[in-house]
C-alpha cells in the first residue's frame, strides 16, 4: 500500500483493488441454511448508520414537521408504504427494536447486497429462495419477511407526489429539486436506488480511486465508522441540497468540495476487531441451521410419501382394466378361434371283416348288458368329446347296447314297435351307411 501526501497535507493512501467490481459480485451469496455473519452484513456500519443521534434530515411523514434522525427517516419510510401490511406495521409500533432491524435488512436490499433468492424464515418452501438466519439482526422475536418481499415494500415507499408522478431517476434530477428547495426531492429509499443505479458514474465525484458508493458496503479494509459517515454525507447532499452546511463535513470534504469524508485504511489487526460474531450469535445460527436442515428433512420425506402413493393409485386404477381387457380379449380369441375353425367332412373308417363280424355278433347278442344304462351314461359324459361326429360311436358295442335298450323303452311307452320296423343290414355290407341311419331315424315318428 502507498501514500502520497496532497497540498492541502492529507496523506493519500491508494485503496487496494478489492470490493465492488461489478453488479454481479455485489450480493451476497451462501449456500442454503448457512448463517449470514457480522463480516457478510457489516454489521458495525448499518449499526453506525441507524445509531447516528444528528435530527437533520427533513421528515417525510406527513405528521412530524421536525427534523428527524437517518433511523426515524428510514423507518417511517417502510412503515409508510403502500406495500407493507398490517401485521408488519403493528409489529414495528410494538417492537421498535424489530423495525430497526427490519430496516437495516431493507437498507442492504435496497443497495443490492440482499438480492431477492434470499429468505430469513426456517418454514420456507419454495426451491427458488434459500434460508439464512442473521444472528446479529434477527434478535426480536418477529418475521424478517424475505428479500423479494422486502423489495415490493421499498419500491412502494414513494412521497405523496410520487404516487402520481414518476419519482426522480437519476442524481442530477434529485440535486435540482433539493437546490429548489423542494424538500424532500425524493423518499430515502430511491435516493438509495438512484446512487446505487448510477454508482458508476458517481465514483469520480465524490470519490478517490478505485471506490464508488457500493464499496461502502462490502468487506474492505475502511473503517466502518468513516463508511458510515461517508454514507450519511451522501444521503444530505442529495435530500438537503449540496449548497447547506453538511454536518457530517470533516476537514477533507470541506478542502475538496463534493467529496466523501476522508476513508481511513485500516492494517489487518484493525480489520480483524470489526464485525466480529459473539458466541451466542454463532450457537444461535448453528440451531437455526439445524432446525432449516430438519425441516428440509421432513418435506422431502412427506413429498416422496405422496409421489409413492400417487403412483400406487395410479397402478391399481391401471390394473382393472388390464384385466378385464385380458379376459375380453382372451373370450373373443376363443370364440373366434371355435368360430374360424374350418369345417371338415366326416370320412367314416373302414372296418376289417373281423371288425364288421364282431360287431353284428355283439349287436344281436341282447342276453345281458356288462353296464347298466346309468353307469354308460356316466362313461359317455367322462370319456367322449360332445364335439366328435357320433358317427364313430358305433365302433363301440356298448353303445349299440344302449341304443337296442332305449328303442325298447320307447316301445313299452308307445305300447308297439316302431313303425315300419328297422331293416336289417345287409348280409354281405360290411358297414352301416349314414342312409340307413337316417331311414332308422325317421321310423321313430
Amino acid at each position: 500500500m502507498t501514500s502520497t501526501t496532497d497540498p492541502s497535507g492529507w496523506t493519500h493512501e491508494s485503496a487496494p483493488l478489492v470490493g465492488y467490481l461489478s453488479r454481479k459480485a455485489l450480493p451476497i451469496k451462501r449456500n442454503d441454511a448457512e448463517p449470514l455473519t457480522r463480516e457478510d452484513v457489516q454489521y458495525d456500519l448499518l449499526d453506525y448508520i441507524f445509531s447516528d443521534t444528528k435530527a437533520v434530515f427533513t421528515s417525510q411523514a406527513p405528521d412530524i414537521s421536525s427534523k428527524v434522525t437517518f433511523r426515524d427517516l428510514y423507518v417511517n419510510a417502510l412503515y409508510h408504504s403502500s406495500k407493507c401490511s398490517k401485521v408488519l406495521k403493528d409489529k414495528m409500533v410494538e417492537t421498535p427494536a424489530f423495525a430497526v432491524e427490519l430496516a437495516k435488512i431493507s437498507l442492504l436490499t435496497n443497495v443490492g447486497r440482499i438480492n431477492t433468492t434470499m429468505a430469513f424464515f426456517p418454514e420456507m418452501k419454495t426451491a427458488l429462495r434459500t434460508y439464512h438466519p442473521v444472528p446479529s439482526m434477527q434478535k426480536t422475536d418477529g418475521n424478517a419477511q424475505d428479500a423479494p418481499r422486502i423489495k415490493n415494500c421499498l419500491k412502494a415507499a414513494l412521497l405523496p407526489s410520487e404516487l402520481k408522478s414518476m419519482p426522480p431517476t437519476t442524481p442530477e434530477e434529485i440535486l435540482e429539486k433539493s437546490r429548489a428547495r423542494e424538500l424532500p426531492p425524493t423518499s430515502i429509499v430511491n435516493l438509495i436506488f438512484v446512487l446505487a443505479n448510477h454508482a458508476a458514474p458517481l465514483a469520480a465525484t465524490h470519490f478517490d480511486p478505485p471506490l464508488n458508493f457500493l464499496d461502502l458496503f462490502l468487506p474492505i479494509n475502511i473503517a466502518s465508522a468513516d463508511r458510515a459517515r461517508a454514507f450519511l454525507w451522501l444521503v444530505f447532499h442529495y435530500l438537503e441540497g449540496p449548497d447547506q452546511p453538511n454536518p457530517y463535513d470533516d476537514d477533507y470534504s470541506r478542502q475538496n468540495p463534493s467529496k466523501v469524508p476522508w476513508l481511513r485504511r485500516l492494517t489487518d489487526a484493525e480489520l480483524a476487531e470489526e464485525n466480529v460474531d459473539t458466541p451466542e450469535e454463532i450457537e444461535w445460527g448453528r440451531a437455526m441451521s439445524a432446525q432449516r436442515n430438519v425441516f428440509l428433512q421432513r418435506l422431502v420425506n412427506s413429498l416422496e410419501n405422496e409421489k409413492k402413493a400417487k403412483n400406487v393409485a395410479m397402478l391399481s386404477s391401471q390394473r382393472v382394466p388390464e384385466h378385464s381387457s385380458h379376459r375380453s380379449r382372451t373370450s373373443r380369441q376363443s370364440q373366434d378361434g371355435s368360430r374360424e375353425k374350418p369345417y371338415i367332412h366326416y370320412m367314416p373308417p373302414q372296418r376289417s371283416a373281423a371288425t364288421s363280424h364282431h360287431t353284428e355278433r355283439s349287436t344281436g347278442n341282447m342276453r345281458g348288458p356288462q353296464r347298466t344304462m346309468l353307469q354308460h351314461a356316466w362313461h359317455v359324459v367322462t370319456s367322449t368329446d360332445p364335439l366328435v361326429d357320433s358317427d364313430e360311436e358305433l365302433m363301440d358295442e356298448y353303445v349299440r347296447t344302449d341304443y337296442n335298450q332305449r328303442i325298447s323303452v320307447i316301445a313299452r311307452l308307445r305300447g308297439r314297435m316302431p313303425t315300419p320296423p328297422p331293416e336289417s343290414a345287409p348280409p354281405n355290407n360290411t358297414s352301416d351307411t349314414r342312409e340307413h341311419r337316417w331311414r332308422t331315424v325317421q321310423s321313430w315318428k
